[in-house]
């Protein structure tokens, strides 16, 4: 039995939509971060890291996004979620590993510059820091686009429900991510696969309204 414990708007976008892509039977259950509920005992005893996402495989906790994606799609081979070729596949893994070490924090210095400093003073300069280095890695996804129809290229994979996370956080932080050709098309495509659209409808995420 697969549980899913997510927040809608978070990382755990990526996690999500892997599921539905790999046609797993998951339940999912909603962890409202906003209202402190990642703080709480029980969700404490889940992931003592109170953090979004956690899967549970029949009791056995998994976190942290890369990990999750590379086990559902080693888990569900049918889905093709990730290259066989060794090579294409250390190249699959080093984008995961990237999106999580490198796009991620720059936007917790967006949305969460409270966790840099105690100094309020000091938010407005690590929130505007962590805008640029943001844009830097979008512009960079965006590059990684041209040419192709997913991030590896013509096979769907991990990456892009990962890379999906970071369009819709860059439209949150009212960067001009629509500028972005390739990216920008690529999401288009995204919106059409119907797993991609559950998953976003059930999170409500702003990106369908801006379709």
């Amino acid at each position: 039995m697969l549980t899913l414990y997510y927040c809608p708007g978070l990382c755990s976008l990526a996690s999500h939509i892997t599921l539905e892509e790999a046609g797993a039977d998951y339940t999912a259950k909603v962890v409202n971060v906003m209202k402190g509920e990642h703080m709480s005992d029980d969700y404490r005893a889940v992931n003592p890291r109170s953090k979004v996402p956690a899967l549970s495989i029949d009791g056995t906790i998994l976190l942290e996004n890369a990990a999750i994606m590379a086990y559902i799609a080693k888990r569900y081979p049918d889905a093709n979620l990730k290259p066989q070729d060794p090579l294409q596949e250390a190249q699959w893994l080093s984008n995961m590993v990237w999106f999580s070490n490198t796009n991620h924090p720059a936007f917790t210095h967006v949305f969460r510059s409270d966790r840099f400093s105690e100094d309020k003073t000091a938010h407005a300069g690590i929130k505007e820091a962590g805008k640029k280095a943001a844009w830097a890695n979008l512009s960079e996804i965006d590059r990684m686009l041209a040419g192709k129809q997913w991030v590896m290229g013509t096979q769907f994979t991990t990456c892009d429900p990962y890379a999906m996370v970071f369009y819709s956080w860059g439209t949150r932080a009212e960067l001009p991510v629509k500028d972005l050709k390739n990216y920008t098309e690529w999401k288009n495509r995204m919106l059409q696969r119907p797993a991609v659209r559950k998953v976003l409808e059930r999170e409500e995420n702003p990106l369908l309204k801006a379709a």
